[in-house]
């Protein structure tokens, strides 16, 4: 069986990518802000303080449009070795300083928001938010090309990616927040719960990525992006571990703007 790499259970902008059941807000976070958070890295020992039941991460307008990533990956850690290692952390190693390159868009929601209570007869101006099918499938074809044969995301808090060979990743968003500590500043995370059925039985993790980014100009938008791993409850060490990251990950985007027009086409054909 091929090993899926981490680079398709982050999620960069699949709404993660980041992506259900909502949980309860999670612990506190360690810092007071996911600012702080970033600046903290690596010394993250705990969940950061997410929002459940949050709506899908509304961008600010300046990511409106197609952009073509640069990822690549500058440091991977693991604060429990060598007691408790990942698998794959090791194999992960290879990606470092490789810069991977897809498309990534941002716009209308391309999902239905669901019925409201009361009918709301103001003008509203669409959020602008991730095209996580497309954005999802981009990203895990970069990592491991037509072995992906779909990504389906039906609405922002889940998303599944099918492997060719039958495999699949479930991701359900269990929280997210975002904050703009100034007008070309944008800072995120999500959280996900992580299902992969392959052969044996299934693998499940818990999957933070925060986002740091900055607009550089209308056409270039530079990122810091961190994505931390933590165990579940199906694994044997969660007791031991608890809240503490198993494994770290920090990626530099770089988005160069294409086509802000871009938007035609079913989400997720690339």
């Amino acid at each position: 069986m091929r090993v899926v790499p981490v680079g398709l259970l982050r999620s960069l902008l699949i709404g993660a990518i980041a992506i259900g059941c909502w949980l309860t807000i999670v612990a506190p976070a360690q810092a007071a802000t996911l600012s702080d958070r970033v600046a903290s890295y690596p010394n993250w020992s705990s969940l950061p303080g997410l929002k459940a039941k949050a709506p899908d991460l509304p961008y600010p307008d300046w990511m409106a449009g197609t952009w073509r990533v640069t990822s690549t990956l500058v440091d991977l850690q693991a604060p429990l070795a060598p007691d408790i290692v990942t698998p794959g952390f090791e194999s992960n190693r290879r990606w470092l300083d490789q810069p991977l390159e897809f498309p990534v868009r941002f716009g209308p929601p391309t999902y239905s928001a669901g019925p409201k209570p009361l009918p709301d007869l103001r003008p509203q101006t669409p959020p602008v938010v991730a095209d996580r099918a497309f954005n999802g499938l981009a990203i895990a074809r970069a990592y491991l090309g037509e072995a992906v044969a779909s990504v389906q995301a039906p609405d922002p808090n889940q998303q599944l990616v099918q492997l060719a060979n039958g495999d699949n990743l479930l991701m359900r968003m269990t929280g997210r927040a975002w904050e703009q500590p100034a007008p070309q500043v944008f800072v995120a995370s999500e959280l996900s719960r992580q299902i992969f059925r392959g052969q044996g039985r299934p693998q499940f993790n818990s999957v933070e990525t925060t986002s740091r980014y900055k607009l550089r100009s209308p056409d270039l938008i530079t990122a810091d992006q961190i994505t931390a791993i933590y165990l579940t409850p199906q694994d044997p060490n969660y007791f031991q571990v608890g809240d503490r990251p198993v494994a770290l990950y920090r990626y530099a985007l770089t988005l160069t703007r294409t086509d802000a027009a871009d938007r035609t086409g079913p989400a997720g054909n690339l």
